[in-house]
């Protein structure tokens, strides 16, 4: 049976000091009793935490308002926790919305590290978007202070926890809705490769297996993870393309990252390299690795890391990262392809970042526009001289 939500305040003496108190029914018939803080007693404007008759009576009103609205916090009893709610969030990305194994593990270490420590025990109706506002902007890593980036994907991360728990036990709203993510500076200018730096890099691999996945990368746009799980029925010589149909990392075989097999063109470089590591005594068959492991199994990702950043010192190339490899192919042909097509080479499920290439793309017939249309106007000023009008417009003898 539904009540109408009332109450009062009243002053009570405390031990130590004055304090004011509330009394309220909830709609569904609970007793409610908190105490609000300090009872302000001296002149002028009440210190912070200090309330007054009227201040008091203004929290109750705004209480008694959100109460019958039905969005009060802790009008709802779950029964669960913060960290029940995070141990259901994983078990729907990964078998409703079937999530990488990759994403499991990202936001199983975000809620291991950076939730559950501070968070994990409170009810799930009594977490206010206060709280949450205190650990967002007080959460300090144990080991350093966290990097902004990593603090806002653990506040988005954990926006979707709440919102998931707030459809599956019906609580009035997400107490993460609000919370103000940190800034992050803009994305830095990528660092590529040039096509020279590559082909250095490719002398200065340790092993011709090597030497073939660092031109491979750099002229395809493969990920590792694709590489890595690369088999020789994707490798299309006669259509001289390569099909991307899944990716190994850390030892799960998945699609690829946006979900779809692609087709990327194979430069006759490429083809050349691959053809050749075809010819090896073993693995040659259409269902075997093009870049194998010992006894033909999949790479280690780590192991392959490692050696690529030893070639780059053996090579005095700049630090970049394996997926700069990558990058470097989406800033080459940008220049050569539409932004389209770019996309579907790299796999891309946004053209938003296929976008990040179009500044690299060569535009020397820019100038010449921009002098074509300041060389109208200039002719015209000297038609017009011409025909008896000085450079400020006033007539003149000819």
């Amino acid at each position: 049976m539904s009540h109408p939500a009332s109450g009062h305040v009243f002053c009570f003496e405390g031990k130590r000091r004055p304090v004011w108190r509330a009394k309220y029914r909830l709609p569904d018939g609970r007793q409610v009793k908190k105490t609000l803080g300090p009872a302000w007693t001296a002149r002028g404007r009440p210190a912070a935490g200090y309330f007054t008759k009227r201040t008091a009576e203004a929290w109750l009103r705004k209480t008694l308002v959100e109460a019958a609205a039905g969005t009060l916090p802790g009008m709802v009893r779950t029964g669960a926790t913060v960290a029940d709610a995070c141990d259901e969030y994983l078990r729907y990305i990964e078998q409703d919305r079937q999530r990488k194994p990759s994403t499991l593990r990202d936001y199983e270490s975000i809620f291991r590290n950076h939730v559950l420590p501070h968070l994990g025990a409170i009810r799930l109706e009594d977490l206010t978007p206060d709280r949450v506002e205190r650990w967002a902007a007080h959460y300090i890593d144990p080991r350093r202070q966290m990097a902004n980036r990593t603090r806002e994907k653990t506040i988005t991360v954990f926006h979707g926890v709440m919102e998931r728990a707030r459809k599956l036990y019906r609580l009035p709203t997400n107490p993460v809705a609000d919370v103000e993510k940190p800034r992050t500076a803009a994305k830095t200018e990528i660092e590529v490769f040039s096509p020279e730096e590559v082909m250095a890099l490719v002398r200065a691999a340790d092993s011709d297996q090597d030497a073939a996945i660092f031109l491979t990368a750099a002229f395809t746009g493969l990920r590792q993870g694709e590489h890595v799980a690369l088999h020789w029925r994707d490798v299309d010589f006669p259509g001289s393309a390569i099909r991307v149909r899944a990716s190994y990392t850390n030892g799960h075989l998945t699609s690829p990252k946006s979900g779809k097999v692609r087709s990327v063109p194979m430069a006759p470089k490429v083809a050349e390299t691959l053809a050749r590591r075809s010819q090896r005594e073993f693995w040659t068959g259409d269902d075997d690795l093009v870049f194998v492991g010992i006894t033909g199994s999949y790479l280690d990702g780590s192991a392959l890391t490692k050696r690529y950043r030893a070639a780059l010192q053996r090579a005095a190339l700049r630090p970049l990262r394996f997926h700069d490899l990558r990058h470097s192919f989406g800033t080459r042909v940008i220049g050569v392809a539409d932004i389209r097509r770019v996309q579907e080479w790299m796999g891309h499920a946004n053209v938003q970042t296929t976008m990040q290439y179009l500044h690299y793309v060569p535009r020397p017939q820019d100038a010449a526009l921009v002098g074509e249309a300041f060389a109208t106007s200039l002719d015209a000023g000297r038609d017009s001289t011409a025909a008896g009008f000085d450079e400020h417009g006033q007539g003149h003898l000819i």
